[in-house]
């Protein structure tokens, strides 16, 4: 799921959907109108899930898809050699996600240790262990 949001109110450290990728937002850089055309923003944005550096210009006034990001605290449930499997505390349904790419943060996923996950356009993401 997303929404739209101008290239103009865009800002750094925010989220924006680049070639269908979610992505956090590390630089922005705008330029002044010119003699012919309208100002531009040249947006470097990296994967939340994939870890790939992408960028690309758009004129300020054009809009971009933004996700919309649902941050949940879950239980593991078990770990499983594919990944592991989130009970959610608000609504006790069942979440598989994979291993997060951090070593210490996979070292510290046990059966009954409390996390917060992510879940951005239908996938699932752990960030960090409670």
């Amino acid at each position: 799921m997303s929404k739209p949001a101008g290239v103009g109110s865009l800002r750094e450290g925010r989220y924006i959907i680049v070639d269908g990728e979610p992505c956090h937002i590390v630089d922005i850089t705008k330029s002044k109108p010119g003699k012919h055309g309208s100002a531009k923003a040249r947006i470097v944005a990296i994967g939340i899930f994939d870890g790939v550096k992408r960028s690309f210009v758009k004129p300020v006034d054009a809009n971009v898809e933004v996700p919309i990001i649902n941050k949940r605290s879950g239980q593991v449930f078990s770990v499983m050699s594919s990944g592991v499997q989130i009970m959610d505390l608000e609504t006790y349904e069942y979440v598989d996600a994979p291993f997060p790419e951090d070593k210490d943060l996979k070292a510290k996923l046990v059966s009954g240790v409390e996390v917060e996950y992510w879940r951005i356009m239908g996938r699932v993401k752990i960030l960090r262990t409670k």
